[in-house]
């Protein structure tokens, strides 16, 4: 922020320029605009023929997937959920276990 200088206010500023000032000014350079203030994209020029670098190597085809055993993905997802309900349990059965240690203490 710049401080004024002079007899000026902190005012001056924002205010408008002068009328005289303004018929100083230089004339600026017509512009074809419409009333909007834009006047749209630059004209484009079609890209000259044969524009792409040439192909040379042709890539290979992409390969097929091996099928996929849908019982055996089956039968792995039932033992994996089998594992993670045994170590919910476990932890569970620890965790009523120490509530229940810690409520005897409590009481006793």
């Amino acid at each position: 922020m710049t401080t004024p200088s002079g007899g000026s206010t902190p005012d001056d500023y924002w205010r408008r320029p002068d009328a005289d000032a303004a018929a100083n000014e230089p004339p600026t350079a017509p512009t074809a605009t419409p009333a909007s203030g834009y006047a749209g994209p630059p004209p484009s020029m079609p890209p000259p023929t044969g524009w792409r670098p040439p192909v040379h190597l042709q890539p290979a085809p992409p390969r097929r997937l091996p099928p996929q055993d849908m019982a055996g993905l089956d039968a792995a997802e039932q033992r994996s959920q089998r594992v993670t309900y045994g170590f919910g349990a476990a932890a569970g059965v620890v965790l009523v276990f120490l509530v229940c240690l810690l409520c005897s203490r409590i009481i006793f």
